[in-house]
Formats: C-alpha cells, structure tokens, sequence
C-alpha cells in the first residue's frame, strides 16, 4: 500500500543513504517522458525538504529542457536487495550552472568541494512530498561496482573538448526544447 509524506522523513533518508542507483524523471507539456539512471554517490540530501545531485555531461540534457520548461521532477528509489521498497521524491526542480555562486557553494558544502570528471550542472529538487510503496515486484540484484567509462571519457577528452561537446549537445532536448545551459554567459552575466 502506497503512503505519502510531506517531507523526505528520517527513514527515507536511511533507505536513500543505502543506495547505489536512482532514476530521474522528467517531461513537459509538449515533450517525450525521460527516465535517466544516475549512481547515487553523485546525490545529496540538503534536508528534509532538499535534494541535489551532481549532473554529469552526457549525450543529451532533457532534464534540463524539462524543469526549465515544466518544473516537475521525480527522484525514485529501489531497493535492490534487503526489504522490499520503492520510495519517490516529487518536487519541483532546476538546474544550477556549473561555475554559479549556488553551484560553487554546494560544491563546498554538500560535495566537500570534490567535482566528478565531465560534471555539467547541479540538479536541485524542491521536494513537495515524498511516497513510498511496496516494491515487491522490483527483482534483487548483487552490486557488482561502479562503471567507468564516463570517468575515463571524460578526462579524455579534457576541460575544452567537454565544453565544446556540450554546446553541440548539449543545448537542446531531444523535442527542441532549450534547456538554458549557456544562459548565463548568453546573457553577459
């Protein structure tokens, strides 16, 4: 039976601590529905109302394009082993520009200053509730470690090359939606 909160409670946070992996869902008005897997080591819990997690660059930017669009965003959790659990965070989201006074502060704070190789934006859920169901139809699976081949890519590639990747990629939904990547330096700030 599915149950709502108000806010991320103490045991949600537990759960969420727990994991390896959670999905980000997103869509507008006029656009496809995107589902992204994310490892949650990039993920932090602000508090009971905040979550954050370090965006890395990569084929496309349709969370971006959504929240700027729409707002909407999902955070959902599963247990993959131990009890059965599927937690959701529903909020209202935005993207914090890498290199921003915000995105520089939660590096500090939240991150201990330490930045993932390819890191694009920070993704920020505003969360508006928080829901939790049964799970028992999620498979258990053995975790097996992390990948890295975005980590090698990215260092490949270098600080230049990743800008320019993401401007040629980076700036537009899959459905033409602008997803404000660039906005700021657009607008001389």
């Amino acid at each position: 039976m599915s149950k709502f909160f108000a806010s991320i409670e103490p045991q949600h946070r537990d759960f969420i601590e727990k994991q390896r992996l959670f999905f980000v869902a997103s869509a507008a008005s006029a656009s496809r529905v995107n589902v992204s897997p994310k490892s949650a080591d990039t993920l932090r819990l602000l508090d009971e109302r905040t979550a954050v997690y370090i965006d890395r660059t990569g084929s496309g930017n349709e969370t971006a394009a959504h929240m700027r669009a729409d707002g909407r965003l999902t955070f959902m959790f599963c247990a993959l082993d131990g009890a059965p659990l599927i937690l959701r965070l529903y909020g209202r989201g935005r993207a914090l520009a890498r290199g921003g006074e915000e995105y520089a502060r939660l590096l500090r704070s939240a991150f201990g200053g330490a930045e993932p190789p390819g890191a694009r934006q920070m993704i920020l859920l505003d969360v508006e509730s928080a829901q939790t169901s049964c799970g028992f139809a999620v498979p258990l699976y053995d975790y097996a470690g992390e990948r890295d081949g975005l980590d090698r890519w990215a260092a490949s590639k270098g600080e230049e090359a990743l800008d320019a990747y993401r401007r040629e990629k980076n700036q537009q939904s899959i459905d033409g939606l602008p997803t404000g990547l660039y906005e700021e330096e657009e607008l001389g700030a």
